[in-house]
């Protein structure tokens, strides 16, 4: 990959990782809600679990949907129903104290899988694949995939320590509630631009 494709590639990557998106907004409402520390599995499904979905995609699941495009319709649908159900999930969330031993943050195994049902990433995946690795020769999709990886990291942590810095202002109750009522809001928002694309 030559360095201007790289360049163009690294910003096509922060360009859609650190824009808000479920991922990114499931995760600062991770560390709103339990903290860095207790966020870290779902921190490390979400970055490294997007680059490991890019690679398959890469490698041909992108080739049954130009089969069969009925496939990508079924997908949304399919990602819609587990979002909403996300978003009701962050809008109930319970208080940090009650939320130790009752709710927990996502784990790397659940985050990481749900890359495969976030509208936004596969967006993000067909788009870079479609740009930046037009051969589709394996060294070309790991130019992506680590791509996607390094820039993922610092976006994923980003968003996490902006959750933190908001759980104090969130002590209280009734913040707390608006906080994650916003944030599920946002979260079926963040839907809005990948269903109306064809």
């Amino acid at each position: 990959m030559t360095y201007d494709l790289l360049a163009a590639l690294a910003l096509f990557c922060a360009a859609t990782l650190f824009t808000p998106g479920p991922n990114n907004l499931m995760l600062m409402a991770s560390g709103a809600n339990f903290g860095l520390r207790r966020t870290l599995p779902h921190l490390t499904g979400v970055a490294v679990g997007f680059p490991i979905m890019v690679l398959p995609v890469g490698l041909g699941v992108m080739q049954v949907f130009d089969l069969w495009p009925p496939a990508y319709t079924i997908l949304k649908a399919l990602s819609v129903a587990y979002i909403l159900w996300l978003a009701w999930k962050i809008a109930h969330a319970a208080p940090p104290k009650e939320a130790q031993t009752e709710a927990r943050p996502l784990t790397f195994v659940q985050a990481a899988a749900f890359q495969w049902v976030n509208p936004k990433a596969w967006s993000m995946a067909l788009g870079a694949i479609t740009l930046y690795a037009t051969s589709r020769d394996f060294t070309a999709i790991l130019w992506v995939a680590g791509a996607f990886l390094s820039i993922g990291i610092v976006s994923a942590l980003t968003w996490v320590t902006l959750g933190t810095g908001v759980r104090r202002l969130l002590a209280r109750p009734e913040r707390l509630r608006v906080f994650n009522w916003t944030m599920a809001g946002l979260l079926i928002a963040s839907m809005v631009p990948v269903l109306l694309h064809p």
